[in-house]
């Protein structure tokens, strides 16, 4: 789990500075007033979901399955001590 959100977050921080160096250089363009920092934020939020979603759909399956595993453990023994009995 620490990996994959670690992960997101790099896709997010790249895209940050990608679009931060687009805005710097004059290809987008600036927020309005002093919303430039916010503009960035927005904007690089919107373009990393996407990323994310498509780059990281391994990482999130395996996940995923591990996470049915030990749910799927957990039930089994939730039942093997409920159809126990008990010992006199």
């Amino acid at each position: 789990m620490l990996r994959y959100s670690l992960m997101r977050l790099g896709i997010f921080a790249g895209c940050f500075l990608a679009l931060w160096g687009l805005v710097y250089v004059g290809a987008l363009p600036r927020g309005l007033g002093d919303s430039n920092l916010l503009w960035v934020l927005l904007l690089s939020i919107v373009v990393s979901a996407p990323l994310s979603f498509v780059l990281l759909r391994r990482q999130r399956d395996d996940l995923s399955a591990e996470i049915v595993e030990k749910v799927d453990r957990a039930k089994d023994r939730l039942h093997d001590n409920r159809t126990r009995e008990d010992a006199v």
